[in-house]
């Protein structure tokens, strides 16, 4: 064969690989981060977004965590794009240089998380709390709950002794009664409740919002404004059914946590519902969050919230109908 023919035949070969390139393109992949509970749990039961997604190219791939801290090192590590956690997790991410973005939030729900005692505790108040030991998932919702609960009992963060653990483990301990109270959210909350007879010392009305936030790796978000569109979309979608259907909505998430309908009927009431844009009002919420544990040093520097907050492109609908 000549060096022309071959030449010739090298392109042919090159172009035809191309060619077929271009009609089976891998397709990336949205990586989701999970809790036991939540709406998330419900759409990726529902499959309804890896069908919407598929058109734009992408799969879906999802990863459960015990908590939201846990999950926001997932994000700040690369190892999942997209997540929802409670008001204090992203707090504490930003300020560890996590590169991340609130997309949207749930309205507040702060009766789906408390401070509770074993249900023989002599403990009748939260000033009654001083000196002792309360167990709570460090960075979590239920960390600003304790802070501004015991600030309503005139006492101060060093008035107890934090003991850090996550939500099985605290559980446990609990119930051991290695420590005196332990501050929760739902499902876990409504589990000790009907299962320990645990008593509610206090709970957020009053005290907390307790928004969910969903929140998303900055690189994937910006390369990537229509996937977190529709995924935003489909999360607003599902909890509009949930608040309009709560016994449906139970019997499908009481098998998937393990919980008695019961339990779980209780904790799908308590939580909030509607995904929606971040509004000013919720970002000077969540900056005093910030402001309140960077004055406590549990936090190493002052954050700047709306650094941290999405911006769709205005050619993309935030939220799709």
């Amino acid at each position: 064969m000549s060096t022309r023919n071959l030449r010739r035949g090298l392109v042919a070969l090159l172009a035809a690989t191309l060619s077929i390139g271009a009609f089976h393109v891998q397709a990336e992949t949205l990586r989701i981060g999970y809790q036991k509970y939540g709406t998330l749990v419900l759409l990726k039961a529902r499959g309804t977004l890896e069908q919407r997604l598929a058109g734009q190219g992408f799969d879906v791939q999802w990863t459960e965590f015990p908590g939201g801290p846990q999950l926001l090192e997932g994000l700040n590590v690369g190892s999942i794009d997209f997540g929802v956690t409670g008001e204090t997790p992203p707090v504490f991410a930003q300020a560890a240089g996590a590169d991340l973005l609130y997309v949207a939030h749930e309205p507040p729900a702060p009766s789906g998380e408390a401070i509770l005692v074993p249900k023989d505790s002599p403990i009748r108040s939260v000033a009654e709390l001083k000196g002792k030991k309360i167990a709570l998932n460090k960075g979590s919702n239920v960390h600003y709950l304790l802070v501004r609960a015991l600030e309503s009992a005139g006492l101060q963060y060093r008035d107890i002794q934090p003991v850090y653990l996550p939500p099985a483990d605290a559980r446990a301990a609990f119930e051991r009664g290695s420590v005196d109270a332990w501050v929760i959210w739902d499902p876990f909350q409504a589990a000790a409740e009907a299962q320990l007879q645990a008593r509610t010392l206090r709970d957020g009305q009053g005290l907390v919002s307790n928004h969910q936030f969903y929140l998303a790796a900055r690189p994937f978000a910006e390369r990537n404004p229509a996937v977190i569109s529709t995924l935003i979309g489909e999360i607003r979608d599902i909890g509009r059914w949930v608040e309009a259907n709560p016994d449906q909505a139970t019997e499908q998430v009481a098998p998937l946590l393990g919980l008695s309908r019961e339990i779980t009927r209780k904790a799908v009431i308590r939580q909030g519902y509607g995904a929606r844009p971040i509004t000013p009002e919720v970002v000077r919420a969540q900056q005093r969050i910030a402001d309140t544990f960077a004055e406590l040093k549990l936090i190493p520097r002052k954050l700047v919230i709306q650094d941290a907050v999405w911006a769709a492109p205005k050619r993309i609908a935030q939220y799709p109908e």
